[in-house]
């Protein structure tokens, strides 16, 4: 850091397996992902290259290793998994994650109907090879998933190979755990935890009031993801209590007054 301050939450180290930030990358050119690997690798642990920009982005290769080099896992937006699915292409979607050495893949069946016993033959397979996050809730709004169904669901993927189970909310945070007006299902969310590990749970949580619920209920190394490039960093300072929302959060009893009254 450029200085010192107390109380600042300890936040854990690159490799992490908590306390992870994932990037969204919708598009960024290789230029761009040299300026965020220069001001954010530090803080980013993942980067999905989201749904299909992967087929379009140009000068793809070298994107990936500009991230790559910078200790960045990357892993295909799980829609393209989709994809390479519904058209019976699994094994060309396997062949596709080696040619680019792309170390992380996302099993997911937000937009396809995908048996529950197929996904999890999916994850075995590439968790013999690549890092799985597997994802659960669908895409479309309006479906509701029982809190039951949801545990079901990431216990068995976790058991299957996953490494964590990534919560549904799309980039625009308004499916899956959240409401269509953006706020938590608070029930889901603690009937959810109350059965599987937060520490195996990466929540999709787009808009700053989504991080700030999240870090509120689960501290500063809770797993967030599709986060904008450019909010890496703030998300960061909300996450050790270096800006307004989250500023008293960390801070001991009694400093908050004894130095202002």
């Amino acid at each position: 850091m450029n200085f010192s301050l107390p109380h600042i939450p300890e936040r854990t180290e690159k490799p992490r397996k908590s306390g992870l930030t994932m990037m969204m990358d919708k598009g960024l050119s290789w230029r761009q992902a040299e300026n965020f690997v220069d001001s954010c690798a530090e803080f980013a642990d993942i980067v999905k290259l989201g749904f299909g920009t992967s087929y379009l982005t140009k000068d793809f290769e070298r994107k990936l290793e500009i991230y790559h080099e910078a200790g960045i896992t990357t892993y295909l937006g799980g829609t393209l998994f989709e994809a390479f699915i519904i058209r019976g292409m699994f094994d060309d979607y396997r062949k596709l994650l080696d040619r680019f050495k792309i170390p992380a893949a996302e099993v997911s069946d937000g937009s396809i109907v995908l048996n529950h016993e197929l996904k999890c033959e999916y994850i075995n397979k590439l968790s013999k090879d690549f890092i799985v996050m597997s994802e659960v809730g669908s895409k479309e709004e309006g479906i509701l998933i029982s809190p039951n169904k949801w545990i079901n669901m990431m216990q068995a993927e976790l058991e299957a190979g996953s490494w964590k189970v990534i919560a549904e909310a799309r980039e625009s945070g308004n499916v899956g755990i959240y409401r269509p007006n953006g706020t938590a299902h608070v029930a889901l969310v603690n009937k959810i935890i109350a059965k599987v590990s937060v520490e195996n749970i990466l929540w999709e949580a787009p808009k700053k009031a989504q991080q700030v619920w999240f870090i509120k209920q689960f501290g500063t190394n809770v797993n967030l993801g599709n986060i904008a490039h450019d909010e890496v960093i703030p998300l960061e300072t909300l996450r050790i209590g270096l800006r307004g929302d989250t500023f008293h959060d960390f801070l001991p009893e009694g400093v908050a007054n004894q130095n202002i009254e």
